[in-house]
């Protein structure tokens, strides 16, 4: 299982707080003392990387099965759902901390702007916000938020953890670019060194 080892230690290193296991492809197993050996080892594994191996949700189906709408497969991908909305913790937005957003993508709407797109890391946007956009060695531009659009709909506000598109007066698209950041006017100082710690798997 070098790959679901692979996998739990990402989401470990990355922040992942609990995790909800699938064992997927079961119709193609007969023997039942398999099955729950392979549990077993995983539910080890999970512990092993200070996850909760013994109360973290297992369930066993067939993903193909399910999109194929047999009905026993389908109600294991149900029972799965029902154990992620259970078991897993409802993140808590950082919205106390000032509005930063990293950009990943710009475009133009016609008629109406440069809109970036991005996930919101902190904070909050809201329509008539002055924002600074910085980095990538670009001087600091100024601008205002005349909307925030997520999902085709129009909105008054993006909050943390909100991936949207950000429509931004007076900025051409040819003035920003990926890897610069919406922020809070003044909040953030850009940097040309800095100090990181990578985890590397092997």
């Amino acid at each position: 299982m070098p790959q679901t080892r692979e996998h739990i230690l990402l989401a470990r290193q990355v922040g992942v707080p609990a995790v909800v296991v699938f064992l997927n492809k079961v119709d193609m197993v007969d023997d039942e003392e398999l099955l729950e050996l392979v549990e077993m080892e995983v539910r080890e594994l999970l512990s092993f990387y200070d996850y909760d191996g013994d109360n973290a949700p297992v369930v066993a189906g067939s993903a193909l099965g399910a999109l194929n709408g047999e009905a026993q497969w389908v109600d294991t991908v149900m029972k799965l759902m029902e154990s992620v909305d259970s078991y897993i913790p409802e993140p808590v937005r950082d919205n106390a901390k000032d509005f930063l957003m990293p950009i990943e993508d710009v475009f133009t709407i016609t008629g109406r702007g440069t809109v970036a797109t991005g996930r919101i890391e902190t904070g909050v946007a809201n329509t008539g916000d002055a924002v600074d956009i910085i980095g990538m060695g670009a001087e600091k531009l100024g601008s205002t938020v005349t909307g925030v659009e997520m999902f085709r709909k129009i909105l008054d506000r993006g909050e943390a953890g909100d991936n949207v598109g950000i429509l931004l007066r007076g900025i051409e698209k040819s003035d920003i670019k990926r890897g610069m950041v919406i922020c809070k006017p003044g909040s953030v100082t850009p940097h040309t060194k800095f100090k990181a710690e990578v985890y590397i798997l092997k």
